[in-house]
Order: C-alpha cells, then structure tokens, then sequence
C-alpha cells in the first residue's frame, strides 16, 4: 500500500503564495476603485490567508490518499479506479488525478508531487 499524505511545509509554503496573491489582488481592488488607502488591502489580503489556514490546518493535513489494490483511495468516499485514470498533473503542491470520464481529484500538499505523480503513474495498468 502507497500513501500520499498532506505535507505541513507545502501546505504553509502554498498558503504563502496564496496570500502574496490575495495581498496584491486586495490592493488592486482598492486602487482602481480610487480608495486612497489602497495600502490597507495588504494587510486585509494577508489576514484573510491566515485565517483560512489556520482553521482549515487541522482537515487539510489529516488527508490521506492510498493505492490499495487495483484502486485510488482517497479521504471521505473517494476511490478511483486506476484503470480509469487518464491523465496525472501536477499543479503546485497539488496533483491532479483525471479519469477517463473526465472526473478530477485533487490530492493537496504534497512535499514532492513529482513522486507522487510517478507512483500513480506506475500503479495503472
């Protein structure tokens, strides 16, 4: 059995971009609507990450997704059939899993999603 669980690194490292992101979105904002503090979108943006990270921290990182068998199982009632798999990208610290009925799974965090992407590639038959 292969396993692919959520890594605490990415998971702070993608946050990271997600608020470098938000900040200047924020801003953005703000500016073309002639705020004069366009600045405080800054702050805003990267309170906004940290509050979702933290609370999402806990859920996000217990994620576990297996190969057991002939399948991909993944937290909740996730399970995918390999045989079915049809494409394997990697998206960030992501790797997307797309069936051949164009269903998409997305296992999150992962601190080498390059390995994670070649063990599944490997598991299909």
């Amino acid at each position: 059995m292969t396993e692919f669980p959520a890594n605490r690194s990415a998971y702070i490292r993608s946050h990271t971009w997600m608020a470098a992101a938000a900040m200047a979105g924020a801003m953005l904002v703000l500016w073309l609507m002639g705020n004069p503090y366009a600045w405080t979108g800054a702050p805003a943006g990267l309170a906004a990450i940290v509050l979702r990270g933290w609370y999402l921290a806990s859920e996000e990182l217990n994620f576990v997704w297996t190969i057991e068998g002939d399948d991909l199982v993944g937290p909740g009632p996730r399970r995918v059939a390999l045989s079915i798999i049809d494409k394997v990208n990697i998206m960030g610290s992501y790797v997307q899993v797309v069936t051949k009925p164009g269903d998409k799974h997305l296992i999150k965090y992962q601190a080498d999603p390059a390995a994670t992407k070649a063990a599944i590639e490997r598991a299909i038959p």
